[in-house]
């Protein structure tokens, strides 16, 4: 038995339920019950884990203002806000090969903080809430994609070229299911299984690094701020969480060259939270606690396209890159809110949804956008791992006048928050 669907996603991460939410919540997919846009959301594993009390989700994002306002129009904002997430105020960067460094403020904006540091448990547990609430979505999980079959037509166009046009995709599910579908949109993810099997190409290579994720309990309070260190062999972030029973929580993603990481992994307990003290200069007096630590290889990875008829790549799917200034999440949500833009369009001036006008206008807006956030994040590692005597008295001079200059710290701070 075939179930068909206007819209079948594939990924229920952030970035895919985001994505279903806002897309069932326009307008142009409320019609009546019997011509309700009908959307498909397949998740290979199971309902998000629930993490309470001092337990904390090693996974965690920094949610940008931009970001934020998408959540908030979805209508689970609050109830994330409710549940646990750590306004921060302040951003510390400072190079841990010289002495300079830059200090980012809200005030700075005239904004109550520069975003927020959520666990994704959190976020992808309000947006399966939501889900609930809209009868057009239908979950189908744990499922995992096996194979994609493409049915054509033959298209002619007006100046007499020839062209095959995709009409529908069908799914097969490894549960048995076969799903067909006019649109099939990818969220499913840096391994994803729909750019595979549609033989998207990709430009990739690995980082040589591996990021170190856990949560810490450390001596004193993390003020607001997220703060970040410099080193030649890959970057250190210590990211706020709530306190809990007067103890105080940060997340830490440790990026360090795979030989490194794979040593710090080899530590017990104390010994890995002495070195991750020292390496983090003490900023917050002394690391008491390491929560069980993840290694994940880092791999730059870009879609050369977006898009084939009748299939759609968004988020991670599209773009993995260096999680250095954590934008992962960020860029795959300003997706999100365009492509969902281009349905809804669609929607209203009743153009097809496998019409792929809709598509190229989603990567035009996108592409370029993710491309120079990509080659900004590679330029940052390169010039902070490297050994140049030289290139460090130029970076950190750099950084300290960069520091100095008020109305240039606001464009980038306002960038940052997506404002801009």
């Amino acid at each position: 038995m075939t179930q068909t669907f206007d819209i079948v996603i594939v990924g229920a991460g952030i970035v895919g339920a985001s994505l279903a939410c806002l897309i069932a919540q326009s307008k142009g997919a409320q019609q009546d019950n019997a011509q309700s846009l009908r959307i498909a959301l397949i998740e290979a594993g199971g309902d998000a884990q629930h993490f309470e009390g001092e337990q904390f989700d090693p996974r965690v994002v920094a949610l940008t203002q931009a970001s934020q306002n998408l959540l908030a129009k979805i209508g689970v904002w609050n109830e994330i806000v409710l549940a646990r997430a750590c306004a921060y105020r302040d951003m510390h960067v400072w190079d841990g090969e010289g002495t300079a460094d830059i200090h980012f403020n809200c005030a700075e904006v005239r904004e109550n903080h520069l975003g927020h540091i959520v666990e994704n448990s959190v976020i992808v547990t309000a947006l399966r809430k939501k889900i609930a609430e809209h009868a057009q979505i239908t979950v189908i999980q744990p499922a995992k994609i096996v194979n994609l079959i493409r049915t054509t037509r033959l298209q002619i166009e007006t100046v007499q070229i020839e062209t095959v046009q995709t009409e529908k995709v069908q799914i097969e599910l490894d549960n048995g299911q076969l799903l067909t579908t006019e649109l099939l949109m990818a969220a499913d993810g840096a391994q994803s299984k729909v750019r595979e099997l549609a033989a998207f190409e990709t430009r990739e290579w690995d980082y040589g690094h591996k990021a170190i994720i856990t949560t810490v309990q450390t001596e004193l309070s993390h003020q607001a701020t997220a703060w970040q260190r410099f080193m030649r062999k890959g970057p250190l972030a210590f990211l706020p969480l709530s306190s809990i029973n007067q103890k105080h929580f940060c997340s830490i993603v440790w990026s360090a060259e795979t030989e490194l990481a794979d040593e710090l992994m080899q530590l017990n307990d104390a010994e890995f939270c002495a070195r991750l003290g020292l390496a983090f200069e003490h900023k917050l007096g002394k690391v008491i606690h390491a929560a069980e630590r993840f290694a994940i290889p880092l791999r730059q990875r870009h879609a050369k396209t977006y898009i084939q008829p009748n299939i759609v790549l968004v988020g991670d799917a599209a773009h993995n890159i260096h999680p250095l200034a954590g934008q992962g999440v960020n860029l795959g949500l300003l997706d999100v809110r365009v492509l969902a833009q281009e349905i809804e369009r669609a929607l209203d001036r009743k153009i097809p949804l496998n019409d792929f006008s809709i598509l190229r206008r989603y990567q035009r807006q996108r592409l370029a956008g993710n491309l120079m956030m990509m080659s900004a994040m590679e330029a940052f590692k390169r010039l902070f791992g490297s050994e140049s005597l030289m290139l460090t008295l130029l970076r950190n001079s750099g950084m300290r006048q960069l520091n100095s200059l008020t109305e240039l710290k606001k464009i980038i701070v306002k960038a940052a928050m997506g404002l801009n």
